[in-house]
């Protein structure tokens, strides 16, 4: 089994990103508290996020039994800088574009309703300048930003989170004015028909900070029908944990299936989809949330994911991991490394 990255603190939800060579991680800094478990997750009591960097793992492998050096960079961002925030800063994900860094972040406002903020700054670890308001249009949680190697640096946000991210709230539309609270809590639609939830995506405008255009449904759909994935095939469903990459061409979509535990992921030709429901790339852990993404550093491909073994199996004191992914000759994500 790997070893944590990082022990003297809980983290989770681990974004990873290279910029300039070098690998930043931005996670979720988890913190013990006498909150009671439930499926709202209020045991989830973030208040603040640390960034953390890695220099190399041109010696490490999967197998290692011991971890690479990593470097905590101190408090970057907390709950009290930002004014709209009341409580809960959960995973967050970081983007550089046009010589600026964006930490994005959801958390619960005044009415504790979860909503996306972002945060800028000059430098990969912060300071970060929190904007006084959420993203305008922005709702539920697990932001993931993605910034294309196009020309134009075209950006994206993929968003959305189930039960205690309260995307299930937003079935009459994609805007926070169309909260459903009647839907609060661990619920989504379900029975013969019913189509799963989607997570959603929304270009980003050129300041990074606001939505060009509208908040759509991110479609993923099953291989054997063609048609979107359905609700109660809970296996293949979206959950949460949206995470995009890109290789070969392709665009690769990632995300958590929640209560079944398994990272999945689709593909499809296109940032905005749809997608195609591609298979898993790990396998329930320790614990019962799981949260990822994956990068390209040192010419391998890397799946940050966490787990609760430091823990000894507390689900809200969770840990950061990495382990390696690979490819086969058609571009299926695989775990263990294809003959060659």
């Amino acid at each position: 089994m790997a070893p944590p990255l990082i022990t003297h603190l809980y983290t989770a939800d681990p974004s990873a990103h290279v910029f300039d060579g070098k690998l930043y991680i931005y996670p979720s800094h988890d913190r013990e508290t006498d909150i009671r478990f439930n499926d709202n997750g209020d045991q989830y009591d973030m208040v603040d996020y640390h960034v953390f960097s890695i220099d190399s793992l041109e010696s490490y492998t999967s197998d290692s039994s011991e971890p690479p050096e990593v470097t905590d960079h101190g408090v970057v961002l907390t709950a009290e800088q930002v004014p709209w925030v009341s409580r809960q800063l959960w995973a967050p994900d970081a983007a550089r574009r046009k010589g600026k860094y964006y930490l994005y972040f959801p958390a619960r406002d005044t009415e504790s309703v979860f909503r996306i903020g972002v945060a800028v700054g000059d430098s990969p670890v912060g300071p970060f300048a929190p904007d006084e308001e959420p993203i305008p249009g922005s709702f539920s949680i697990d932001p993931a930003s993605f910034v294309d190697d196009d020309a134009d640096e075209s950006a994206y946000l993929y968003f959305g989170g189930l039960w205690g991210g309260q995307l299930q709230c937003y079935q009459d539309g994609n805007s926070p004015d169309l909260f459903d609270e009647s839907w609060l809590g661990p619920k989504e639609p379900s029975g013969p028909g019913a189509k799963a939830l989607f997570p959603k995506v929304a270009k980003l405008a050129d300041d990074m900070r606001s939505f060009e255009g509208p908040v759509r449904d991110l479609v993923i759909l099953a291989p054997e029908t063609g048609q979107p994935i359905e609700a109660d095939d809970h296996d293949r469903r979206f959950f949460e944990a949206a995470w995009m990459h890109k290789r070969g061409g392709r665009y690769y979509f990632s995300y958590s299936t929640g209560d079944t535990h398994y990272l999945a992921y689709a593909t499809s030709d296109s940032p905005l989809g749809p997608f195609t429901y591609a298979g898993r790339i790990l396998e329930p852990v320790l614990g019962w949330t799981t949260h990822h993404s994956v990068v390209e550093f040192q010419g391998r491909w890397w799946l940050f994911h966490h787990d609760c073994e430091l823990s000894d199996g507390v689900n809200h004191l969770r840990s950061v991991k990495v382990k390696e992914l690979f490819y086969d000759k058609d571009g299926k994500i695989v775990t263990e490394k294809p003959a060659e």
